[in-house]
């Protein structure tokens, strides 16, 4: 099984766009009808809703792949100085 960890950019990222960012949907429509097919997991249960907001600490899994989300890097609150 190929695995991936995917670092996440914000707080949370949509299953479509998930799928789409990692190259297993080549368009949103090809994630729409994985999704609705019932071909994805979402932390070892079927998702069909193609809006569902991922986070840290999720896995998706289909056909083969296994997605962990992590935690991107935390941005720096001060702007750097000039």
């Amino acid at each position: 099984m190929r695995e991936i960890d995917f670092e996440l950019r914000g707080e949370h990222i949509t299953l479509d766009a998930l799928l789409k960012a990692n190259g297993l949907a080549a368009s949103g429509g090809g994630a729409k009808a994985m999704i609705a097919g019932g071909k994805v997991q979402v932390d070892g249960q079927v998702e069909l809703r193609r809006g569902a907001k991922l986070r840290a600490g999720q896995v998706v899994a289909i056909t083969g792949t296994r997605i962990r989300l992590q935690a991107g890097a935390l941005e720096s609150e001060t702007p750097p100085s000039h």
